[in-house]
């Protein structure tokens, strides 16, 4: 079967692209303040992203966490909790754009707390060294990208916060990737190279997720985007 790889590439940039946008704008507006209920700003920022570009569906629950939430792993479900005058808060959105998947996350911090401010500082470090990792090795596994990301968060005096770090991304809705897969997953038991094609014939796309929690401090942060592109 043939795909068009490039057609696919640009519209998962142009999913991405429009992912930037909406973060960006939820920062232009202050839509991430104190006073504000989780879930509320989740609602505040979904209204937001069907104003900029229509009804837009989400193939991932949205996330928005603060505090002592954002130590918690995607597949939990804390209590919603209000924003705090000094607090820090991750957003983690799976918008759909055309029928292709973004997958993008980033963190705020209110307050000059200067541990807080290292860790957004840290977060995309990081994930731009894990991603230069990634491209100098060409045969990289999903358990060795995950290895180098574990020794990336512990050179910065973080923790990794998840069980992996990213997944694979695609059209809407892409192949399952509720666990029964692991060589869908960025983790330490995927011994098969990231750089391959799917079921389908068509090039695998990761998302790399970056969830470091500084554990004594009691909080964390994220940051989420493409790994394969951009």
């Amino acid at each position: 079967m043939s795909h068009d790889e490039p057609m696919r590439a640009a519209r998962l940039l142009s999913a991405q692209a429009k992912a930037v946008r909406l973060f960006e704008t939820i920062e232009e507006r202050g839509l991430i303040a104190p006073g504000q209920g989780e879930r509320a700003v989740s609602d505040r920022i979904r209204d937001l992203a069907n104003e900029l570009f229509g009804t837009t569906r989400h193939w991932h629950k949205r996330i928005v966490r603060s505090g002592p939430n954002t130590l918690m792993p995607y597949k939990e479900n804390p209590p919603d909790r209000v924003i705090g005058t000094d607090d820090i808060v991750f957003a983690d959105f799976g918008p759909i754009f055309e029928e292709y998947e973004a997958d993008f996350g980033r963190t705020f911090v209110l307050g000059d707390d200067p541990v807080k401010h290292r860790l957004r500082a840290d977060l995309p470090k990081v994930f731009a060294a894990a991603k230069e990792h990634f491209a100098q090795h060409g045969d990289i596994t999903g358990r060795e990208l995950y290895a180098e990301v574990s020794r990336l968060a512990d050179k910065a005096g973080w923790e990794l916060g998840g069980w992996h770090a990213g997944h694979l991304v695609g059209e809407f809705p892409h192949e399952s990737i509720e666990g029964a897969d692991i060589e869908s997953y960025i983790a330490p038991d995927n011994e098969s190279p990231l750089r391959r094609t799917d079921k389908a014939g068509r090039t695998c796309h990761w998302i790399l997720e970056i969830h470091l929690v500084h554990g004594e401090g009691e909080f964390g942060g994220f940051h989420e985007e493409l790994l394969t592109l951009g």
